[in-house]
């Protein structure tokens, strides 16, 4: 019985394939391999499958089934030609000609075969030739580039082939395998700019993604060489080897991604040693005078990139205790350094905050309180250590070192602010004659007044010294500061219009003095962006947010200071955000309860008050006046930001700013003109919890309105499914999963490859949840998504597997009085009748009601509607003559009658004319006749 089985499932399979179902026939394969023992059944089985596979580019399975039926016979030259077939799909070209060959031997009048054995002998010279030829290339390349009176340009021309040679991987094979390594070395000898920025290209390709060719080279090279190299004030060759850093260490450490095997692993056992001593040259380098700016930002952007945990449920942070005990002193030393002072190391304007944002990660890295303890008391003894009444110089950069860690993880630095000597010699400091010692003072009280405690206290002690310097200084970068200063005091209140610390008007004047000072071009980049620091705090303002989005050319100089500054400064992104942020009151404000309210007035409590500027009116015109100043274009430039400088922080306002943005859905045509949905992906893929949903939130609006192919072109597309899926969460609000779902609507309408992407993201048992939902807006939009997703075949067998209630939902939701619902649920289940002949009669199956549900649709006063339950009824005919007859003997059959002898009307013709069609079904069967 279990043979005869066989033979009849093969039978299957084989029609299944003819109609190319070939998933249904390799699934019919499957199951008679389980039920035949026969040798001769079994090899054709496999041999079938192979055919199969191949259909199905899945060439290693092709590959493995052929074997087997090779192996039950040898000369079966279907699996040999087979297994030649997939093997030349897999490279394997040597094994494929073997096959073919045989096959030719087997059959040698096969006109099909000898093709193929010519085909493959030609590729296979042609491969031996290309690898030969590859091996003379490079010796040229480097006889050219080491001989002192080549021209120049073949020196440029073989300079680009072997950068491009090194980036593929049988190419950096080659160079290695002929002494390429000794040779770049001789390159890198020659001290002539271009050629050691080709060999230090090329070594970076010959690294990427190979872990024993990475440790020969940082061994050839030496780790000391490439960091002298690093330290060079050029930028570009300073960038190049970073680039080459960076491989070497994502090679070592496995982050390259890539599979290795057999030699490869056995060839490098433990990398630790070597990324420690990568480690300890990179500290090395930051205290170092020796290194130029951009040398020492380059060893701080590969410290942040590569030492902190990036998922903080690894438990191993050993790589950052490495760095706190035996760097944070050196990385203390960077962020303490005053560029006015004689000692100062070699600085960009990135180098103090680079610092200040590595201290950071490394604070949030550390895992437990004895950690934290032991880094508070590194920083304590560095700051006390430099304490000196004889040295001012000393004193000057231990407050600029609290000044730095307030910039970067502010619990401890407010810590710092406690220790003895602090606030009193940065306020001793201010008195100095010396403008650097009140340069440095004044940044020092703007970072410390950040809570309204210690701002309270500075507003006690340190007001009047701040105005004092602010009327006799003459120096506008000190003036400007100074004025920062008083503007962060003057908003320590927040956005509560209660808590003024200064008088009336006067954050009012702060304000315009900034804007006076931003818009002013011939004052230098970094004072014009101490302008935006003060206009960050005192935003919070409301009367100041409004009167700066009047002001477009304030605005706009704010926004080409911020795209500027990516190719310099990047410090300011933060205070821009902030701004835009306090601009868009896109904060999180909280819930006022009105009986709490009445409970702190009874017990004489402060209660926060509201600006009357700040209700939602005053906000939409904010946000239509920076849509038109052009702040879509500046978010996108920002976007694109170095990722150390764009931190996690600042990714999480630059998406609070884009949600507040595409709040109205007429200017989200605007958004997506401006780049503003590519520029959401990644915000919505990397930074914090609260920053990916609100990006993702973002997305939702844009992708439930906007045509996809226009607002993410090309393959970004299927990069906004995954944020999408991610915001249906029962701890997301209703609006939030509202939104998610049209916009997953809306990307599922567009092609079954948008549609597999969302199976992918396991997002169907959650949109089935949403179709259960009480709630009205989020069961349509659930059933309209789900109405798209059953064109997908994978869909269909969901409904088609035994066991669930997936047919019975849509049913039942047909029978809805809501008629969104109804128009979504009748629409899949026209197309899931239309598409298998088992939903026709499973249909009738699941509910007693299908009936009166196909009759009630067939009667809906919607067109649209009645034209689906129309073809459903058109479906469940055409099915099976016996569902048929009982559909005839039924009322619908009256519907029918009079939907078609309807007179004609545009509107109605797709209606009357289904009817019709299923009046000829019902002839044809013989069930009604016509009257003539």
């Amino acid at each position: 019985m279990a043979e005869a089985e066989a033979v009849q499932l093969k039978e299957e399979g084989n029609q299944h394939f003819q109609v190319q179902d070939y998933k249904a026939a390799e699934k019919s394969y499957n199951q008679a391999l389980k039920l035949t023992k026969d040798k001769a059944l079994l090899a054709t089985l496999y041999r079938n499958r192979a055919a199969c596979a191949l259909k199905t580019e899945s060439y290693i399975q092709a590959a493995s089934d052929a074997s087997r039926a090779i192996d039950i016979n040898s000369s079966d030259v279907k699996a040999l030609y087979r297994r030649c077939q997939a093997l030349e799909h897999l490279g394997k070209l040597d094994q494929a000609f073997k096959d073919v060959q045989r096959c030719a031997t087997l059959e040698p009048r096969n006109q099909n075969f000898q093709e193929t054995l010519r085909r493959l002998n030609t590729s296979i010279q042609e491969t031996l030739r290309v690898q030969f030829s590859t091996d003379l290339r490079v010796q040229k390349m480097f006889e050219i580039l080491l001989d002192e009176n080549s021209e120049a340009e073949k020196l440029e021309k073989a300079t680009n082939n072997l950068i491009v040679l090194g980036r593929e991987d049988a190419g950096a094979e080659k160079i290695f395998q002929n002494n390429g390594v000794a040779l770049l070395l001789q390159l890198l000898d020659t001290q002539r700019p271009e050629l050691v920025l080709a060999a230090v290209r090329t070594l970076s390709g010959m690294c990427t993604g190979h872990r024993s060719r990475a440790t020969v080279i940082l061994h050839a090279v030496r780790i000391d060489r490439i960091c002298s190299l690093m330290a060079v004030e050029n930028e570009e060759m300073s960038l190049a080897v970073c680039n080459l850093l960076q491989s070497i260490i994502d090679s070592l450490s496995g982050e390259d991604k890539r599979q290795h095997r057999g030699k490869e692993e056995a060839l490098v056992l433990d990398s630790k040693k070597d990324l420690k001593l990568i480690t300890s040259h990179l500290l090395d380098m930051l205290a170092s005078k020796k290194v130029s700016g951009q040398g020492r930002d380059q060893a701080l952007n590969l410290l942040n990139k590569n030492i902190p945990r990036k998922d903080l449920a690894i438990h191993d942070n050993s790589r950052t205790i490495f760095v706190v005990d035996n760097g944070l002193r050196k990385i203390l030393k960077v962020v303490g350094q005053v560029p006015d002072l004689p000692s100062c190391l070699p600085l960009t304007d990135n180098s103090r905050m680079l610092a200040s944002v590595l201290i950071n990660k490394l604070y949030d890295d550390l895992r437990c309180d004895p950690e934290r303890d032991h880094f508070r008391k590194i920083c304590e003894e560095y700051i006390t250590g430099k304490f000196d009444p004889q040295d001012m110089d000393k004193n000057v950069s231990a407050i600029q070192t609290v000044s730095g860690i307030l910039q970067g993880p502010f619990d401890l630095g407010n810590q710092l602010l406690g220790l003895k000597g602090v606030m009193e010699m940065m306020v001793a400091l201010c008195g100095s004659e010396r403008e650097q010692d009140q340069l440095v003072a004044v940044e020092a009280l703007i970072h410390a007044s950040t809570k309204l405690s210690r701002a309270s206290f500075i507003i006690t002690n340190g007001v009047s010294l701040l105005k004092e310097i602010y009327k006799t200084t003459k120096n506008e970068k000190i003036k400007i500061r100074t004025l920062v200063g008083l503007c962060k005091l003057g908003s320590a209140g927040g956005t509560d219009y209660g808590l003024r610390q200064f008088a009336e008007g006067s954050t009012e004047k702060l304000a315009k003095q900034c804007r006076k000072w931003l818009c002013n071009a011939s004052i230098d980049t970094r004072t014009r962006h101490w302008a935006v620091e003060g206009l960050a705090y005192l935003t919070l303002d409301a009367d100041v947010k409004d009167d700066f989005v009047q002001d477009i050319p304030a605005l706009q100089a704010m926004f080409e200071l911020a795209k500027a500054s990516l190719s310099s400064d990047k410090t300011i992104l933060y205070s821009v955000a902030t701004i835009l942020v306090n601009c868009t009151n896109s904060y999180d404000v909280k819930e006022v309860i009105p009986e709490l309210v009445q409970l702190a007035k009874f017990s004489k409590q402060h209660v926060p008050e509201e600006h009357p500027k700040d209700k939602k009116d005053f906000i939409d015109m904010r946000v239509k006046r920076l849509l038109k100043a052009g702040v879509i274009s500046t978010l996108t430039c920002m976007v694109k930001a170095d990722s150390a400088i764009l931190t996690n922080q600042t990714k999480e306002l630059l998406a609070r700013v884009f949600l507040a943005l595409c709040d109205n859905p007429k200017d989200r045509g605007t958004i997506v003109a401006q780049g503003g949905g590519k520029a959401l992906i990644p915000l919505a893929l990397e930074g914090t919890d609260v920053g990916k949903v609100k990006a993702a939130h973002a997305l939702a609006k844009i992708a439930a309105i906007s045509n996809p192919d226009i607002a993410f072109p090309g393959e970004r597309v299927y990069e906004v499914v995954r944020p999408l899926v991610r915001l249906l969460d029962t701890e997301r609000d209703g609006l939030q999963n509202y939104e998610a779902l049209l916009g997953l609507t809306n990307l599922s309408a567009r092609s079954d490859k948008l549609r597999q992407k969302i199976i992918k993201e396991k997002a169907l048992p959650d949109i089935e949840n949403y179709m259960f939902e009480n709630h009205d807006q989020l069961r349509q939009a659930a059933t309209e998504c789900m109405c798209n997703m059953v064109a997908n075949k994978e869909v269909q067998e969901r409904f088609l597997a035994d066991g669930n209630d997936r047919l019975k939902l849509v049913v039942l939701l047909c029978g809805e009085d809501d008629d969104k619902v109804q128009n979504a649920a009748a629409g899949a289940l026209a197309m899931l009748t239309a598409a298998h002949k088992k939903l026709c009669f499973k249909m009738t199956q699941v509910t007693t009601q299908w009936l009166e549900i196909l009759q009630r649709l067939c009667l809906h006063d919607q067109l649209s509607i009645q034209h689906r339950g129309l073809v459903i009824t058109y479906n469940l005919l055409s099915a099976d003559p016996e569902l048929a007859k009982k559909l005839v003997e039924s009322e619908l059959l009256e519907i029918l009658t009079v939907v078609g002898k309807m007179e004609p009307e545009e509107k109605k013709e797709a209606v009357i004319q289904t009817a019709r069609e299923c009046l000829i079904k019902c002839m044809d069967y013989g069930f009604i006749k016509p009257v003539s």
